[in-house]
């Protein structure tokens, strides 16, 4: 602690009387910022009622400093020049208020309004305030008033300027640093208005002791700060309201209790920003997704963290205790908001999923529902669903919907197409049959025919046979047939022309029916190669879905090696705990408690995946399950369609048996017409044969005469064979009417077979139908088999951050770890040094004040002998020296409250002996009183207490020696130490 002496014989008499503009009353204290030019204004004073206040001025100035700040402030005697000095410090002649009256300018504390900026020596900006305080020894207050307006000055300050004469300060403080300030002015009058009086007509001794203390001060001055915290106005304000509450009850300001509330309320004003931030910054938009709302809430976490860590104050346990609070506000909030929108998310694919089911029944139930439009409508309805609806169990109850459609309305779908198929089926049954009956009555009537052609070819060699005979009976009589002859010849010609056109138009029918058979032929050639094509692309979906199936193996195998990665991970976790468990009991819990939320999230992201994968395993099993069902539909086809086949094959069989009896039946045409031109070759024969017996028919007129009745008889019975050829001529036009009629059923059955055909190319639509629906299904599969790999690598990724938060995480607390050591082997070398000084401190303050009370005992005399003097003069002192001294880095530790609740007596002396190593012991009667009552209430003390009282009495290395030491052991260790020792 640097000091600032004074030497001279100036008293109060030196400057004229002004006004007391710094006693003004509470009530013209405005809670205003402070506008307009510097001035001073009131920090804190004392009321009516004894109780120390805070202006609103000055609270409202000091929230405006957000900047670290360093506090300059001057205490000494009344009427000794501190205004003066601070008017210096500033560079002006006027700002606080002066006076050359024997009663006090300040009452309390004063601050001057303009923060000076100012950059200490290491180099960090600050804001210095400069603090005048009320003279400690002024006639109109008690010694308990002036100590407390000394002890706020001396907490509040982190450069601290005593003014006092040389003698008091050589006895009262050995370690200062002094500027000798002489007398300002020689000049009586001159020293009346010194406010008024410009600095270049100061003595110039003086200026140059001013110039070494405004350097000193403003060189060594840093900004104020507790422990590691810098301190600003804010926390300035909450310290000095906890002072005041300490002073106002009775009690004694401590550092360590003042900034423990001020860092419980600015880490409670924290967390509230912080919250606020959070819940402001949190995007709500994002889908209701666990990744997405995850990313938003670590990046509102990161905001609101930042937010917290910027207006946080100190580094102790209240500071983490409320950031754990704020993590734990983080979940709450988090976990509310997430079940919220997981739960709007689950109602939104509820109501999804029904309009769903409403819209694929009224798909399936259409007029003119197929299997293509109902795939449409499922993939526009699966793509929607996919597009607008998110949550975890969206995919969930996408199955589910999924099942419960193939088993409702597409199940019925698929039994009304197999009864309707069911029922063409029996129509085509039906068909068949009667084709069947038809085909009998056909061979029925085809061998009636055959029945009457065989009588006809008898009939008809019997009249050949009878024609032979006349022929050989009445050749003499053929020469009177010639006339008959000619006329039968054109009928034959006409007859011949009439079987050649029946011939042409056989032969018609012939190529006709040749070319329908090539045709069919070619049509069932194509539907086979169809259908093999079709068995080749069966067989590559069959070796996809299995190639599908074992790359969800190998994803399985893969995720379950993850999984063992992972535990030798936490394994590796666990040994890395393992040895960092030989740091304190405090840090290796909050270790513990990260670990365990880690392997938590772990667990649970680990299990959202091994859910995820089992869905979609799920998923593919239910796919194969409809591809096999798809493939037994398939069959059945393929077993409809080899019945009609079959059935084709036996109509087909028919048709060449039909065709085979044709060509007999050709045949025997033939033969018929072959007869017929081997009659006619005889005809020709005979007639050339009878042609010279012709010429003897003039010869035998008159045997012709006689034999006309015999011609007569012969001309009937050629009528009678004559008719006999035109009924053979009639059963044959009968035999071509027979044969058309047969073309015509032959025909109708072309058609049949033909329609046949068309309902073949039917069912291979539908067949094709069913291998795009099947391929449809196999693409679903890789698409499913595609988001797999996506979650695969979703897996992957998320488990390589993992390793990398975790390794990150054990790096950050090894070092963490190393620094806690380091800073606690610093923080005991600190206190041990500071319990050293803040001995010899308290021995000087001691020893101060009993200088006082014997300075004031004198004073006393001195103003009872002024008073029976009237016209004694005053001594003055020629020259005064001054001393300043600096109060920086104060510790928090509470060994200075037990030095302040040390009682003091201002009237009765103290006594003190000096130890073996130097420093100052206390032998009052109150001390050892207080020490036995300590020493009974010792069970009382905490495990913080304890270790600070064993630290104290220089057993820091004994505690040390006990590791992880419960509140028994270190009780047994304070016995053996402390009590025994004592």
């Amino acid at each position: 602690m640097m000091k600032f002496l004074g030497r001279g014989k100036g008293s109060a008499d030196d400057v004229s009387p002004q006004s007391l503009g710094h006693s003004a009353s509470p009530s013209s204290a405005s809670a205003s910022p402070v506008t307009g030019p510097a001035r001073p204004i009131r920090l804190l004073y004392c009321d009516e009622k004894g109780k120390f206040r805070m202006d609103p001025e000055a609270v409202a100035a000091l929230q405006l400093v957000k900047e670290p700040i360093g506090v300059v402030s001057v205490c000494g005697r009344a009427r000794q020049g501190k205004s003066f000095i601070l008017n210096q410090l500033l560079g002006r002649s006027s700002g606080f208020q002066v006076a050359s009256t024997h009663r006090p300018c300040t009452k309390g504390l004063w601050l001057w309004s303009a923060p000076l900026k100012r950059t200490a020596l290491d180099g960090t900006e600050y804001n210095l305030l400069l603090l005048d305080t009320e003279g400690i020894d002024a006639y109109d207050q008690t010694g308990t008033y002036s100590t407390q307006i000394f002890s706020l000055a001396v907490l509040l300050s982190s450069m601290f300027i005593y003014n006092q004469i040389r003698d008091s300060i050589r006895a009262l403080f050995p370690d200062r640093e002094c500027f000798p300030l002489v007398r300002p002015l020689n000049n009586e009058n001159d020293l009346q208005r010194l406010d008024q009086i410009l600095l270049d007509k100061l003595r110039p001794e003086f200026r140059a002791g001013l110039d070494a203390l405004t350097k000193f001060v403003f060189e060594r001055t840093r900004p104020k700060q507790v422990g590691a915290t810098l301190m600003t106005g804010p926390v300035l304000i909450g310290i000095t309201e906890s002072y005041l509450d300490a002073l106002n009850n009775g009690a004694v300001p401590t550092i360590s209790s003042s900034w423990q509330s001020v860092e419980e309320a600015e880490c409670q004003r924290a967390y509230d920003s912080a919250a606020e931030i959070y819940m402001s910054t949190f995007d709500r938009s994002k889908p209701p997704e666990e990744v997405s709302l995850r990313e938003a809430h670590e990046e509102a976490v990161q905001r609101s963290l930042a937010v917290y860590n910027a207006s946080a104050v100190g580094v102790g346990s209240m500071r983490k205790k409320y950031e754990e609070l704020l993590q734990k506000f983080f979940r709450r909030a988090f976990e509310d908001y997430k079940k919220n929108a997981f739960m709007e998310a689950d109602l939104q694919c509820s109501n999804a999923i029904h309009s769903m089911g409403k819209r694929l029944r009224a798909a399936c139930h259409a007029s003119d529902a197929g299997i293509d439009n109902i795939v449409k409508v499922l993939d526009a309805l699966l793509s929607e669903y996919e597009a607008s609806c998110h949550g975890p169990g969206k995919w969930q109850k996408l199955a589910v919907f999924l099942q419960q459609s193939m088993e409702g309305p597409l199940l019925d779908f698929m039994k009304r197409v197999i009864d309707q198929i069911g029922s063409e089926r029996s129509s085509l049954i039906l068909k068949c049959r009667s084709i069947d009956d038809k085909m009998k009555l056909l061979k029925k009537q085809l061998e009636d025919s055959e029945k009457y052609k065989s009588e006809y070819v008898k009939r008809y060699d019997d009249a050949i046979n009878d024609k032979k005979k006349l022929a050989d009976e009445y050749s003499s009589r053929m020469n009177n047939l010639q006339g008959d002859n000619s006329s039968l010849k054109e009928r034959c010609s006409s007859l011949m022309k009439a079987l050649d056109a029946a011939k042409q138009e056989t032969l018609d029918w012939r190529r006709n029916y040749d070319q329908m058979l090539s045709k069919h032929r070619a049509k069932e050639d194509q539907a086979t190669s169809e259908i093999e094509v079709l068995k080749s692309r069966s067989t590559a979906a069959e070796a996809r879905l299995a190639a599908a199936r074992e790359q969800a193996e190998s994803a399985q195998e893969e995720a379950e090696e993850w999984k063992r990665k992972y535990d030798f991970a936490i394994r590796e976790a666990k040994a890395a705990l393992e040895k960092a468990a030989i740091v304190q009991d405090r840090t290796s819990k909050e270790t513990q408690l990260r670990e365990d939320t880690l392997r938590e999230e772990f667990s649970h992201t680990l299990a959202e995946k091994e859910v995820e994968i089992k869905d979609k395993s799920a998923k593919i099993e239910q796919a194969e399950q409809c591809l096999m069902t798809l493939k037994l539909e398939l069959k059945a086809a393929e077993s409809k369609n080899r019945s009609y086949d079959a059935e084709i094959s036996s109509l087909k069989v028919e048709i060449r048996e039909l065709a085979d009896k044709l060509e007999n039946a050709n045949t025997e045409a033939m033969s018929f017409e072959r007869e017929a031109k081997i009659l006619e070759q005889e005809k020709i024969h005979l007639e050339e044969k009878y042609s010279s017996e012709f010429r003897r028919f003039a010869e035998v007129e008159e045997r012709c005469r006689v034999a006309e009745k015999e011609a007569k008889k012969a001309t009937e019975l050629a009528d009678k064979a004559r008719a006999e050829s035109v009924a053979a001529q009639k059963e044959k036009s009968e035999i071509q009417r027979m044969a058309m009629e047969r073309l015509a059923q032959i025909e109708r059955a072309e058609r049949q077979i033909e329609n046949l055909v068309r309902q073949k190319t039917d069912l291979e639509d539908e067949l094709h139908r069913v291998r795009m629906s099947e391929l449809d299904a196999v693409s679903k599969v890789a698409l499913l088999e595609a988001r797999v790999e996506e979650r695969q690598r979703e897996i992957e990724s998320l488990l390589k951050t993992n390793n990398e938060q975790r390794a990150s995480t054990v790096k950050a607390l090894e070092d963490l770890l190393d620094s806690e050591r380091a800073a606690h082997a610093d923080a005991n070398d600190r206190a041990e040094a500071l319990s050293l000084q803040l001995q010899a401190a308290q021995a000087k303050l001691d020893s101060l004040q009993q200088e006082l009370t014997s300075v004031r005992l004198n004073e006393t005399a001195l103003d009872s002998k002024l008073k029976t003097a009237s016209h004694g003069k005053r001594l003055r002192a020629d020259d005064c020296e001054m001393g300043v001294g600096s109060v920086q880095d104060m510790d928090t530790s509470d060994r200075i409250l037990r030095a302040n609740k040390k009682p003091r007596s201002t009237t009765s002396p103290l006594r003190y002996s000096q130890s073996e190593d130097g420093r100052s012991v206390f032998k009052g009667d109150d001390y050892n009183q207080n020490l036995q009552h300590n020493q009974e209430d010792y069970t009382k003390f905490t495990v913080q207490k304890l270790k600070q009282e064993l630290t104290k009495h220089n057993f820091g290395g004994e505690l040390l020696a006990l590791r992880n030491a419960n509140k028994k052991e270190i009780l047994a260790l304070y016995e053996k130490c402390v009590l025994q020792k004592s």
